[in-house]
């Protein structure tokens, strides 16, 4: 595929047009589903570029993983700008139960070296923490647009959730695994407590 034209001028009035050539609102569920999955996407990115800065991830595992999950996150993106009639899964990559499964031994693999939590943890402690975490809640609101577009539309294969949501706990455990990495404290939440009033 070649992008010789980067500007066409027909979204101007609000619309736009599916990979099956379908047109349809940009104010679509669809539309809004898989332009999450590219925020989502970005804030991955940005992940990446930081370590990339810490010298204690130079050649460290969790790089690869990244650009794994970013590429996996373009097919997510392609097959939700997708009608699934129009679907081919000779030409493009439908996300599975293997590339849901890896996300799974990667969290068990580094939630095994992390100290147990006592308490829920805040974002913070090392930018690289907070963008992991950030990373994190705009995977849980892609989640709920892809749940959101799969009741107008039962059709879209039930793997396009479930990596979601299996990605929102992977960006959790690796969020606690960067602070581990760079020998950052975790911010634990400090839960106020009710106060007694006073007879």
């Amino acid at each position: 595929m070649r992008l010789t034209r980067i500007y066409t001028k027909t979204g101007d009035q609000g619309g736009t047009m599916l990979a099956s050539g379908d047109k349809i609102s940009k104010a679509a569920r669809r539309i809004e589903a898989y332009g999450t999955v590219d925020e989502l996407n970005a804030w991955v990115g940005y992940l990446r570029d930081e370590l990339k800065g810490e010298s204690a991830f130079k050649d460290h595992w969790l790089q690869a993983s990244l650009e794994r999950v970013q590429n996996e996150l373009f097919d997510l993106g392609s097959e939700l700008a997708t009608p699934t009639r129009s679907l081919r899964p000779d030409r493009q990559h439908l996300l599975s139960e293997d590339d849901i499964r890896q996300l799974e031994i990667e969290i068990d693999q580094v939630n095994d070296k992390l100290p147990p939590l006592a308490n829920f943890v805040l974002p913070g402690g090392h930018r690289a923490n907070s963008v992991a975490h950030l990373a994190r809640t705009v995977c849980r609101r892609a989640e709920r647009e892809v749940v959101r577009l799969r009741l107008d539309e039962p059709d879209i294969r039930i793997e396009t959730q479930m990596y979601l949501n299996r990605l929102s706990d992977w960006l959790f455990v690796m969020s606690r695994a960067v602070s581990q990495v760079l020998g950052c404290t975790e911010i634990l939440w400090q839960q106020k407590r009710p106060t007694t009033p006073k007879s």
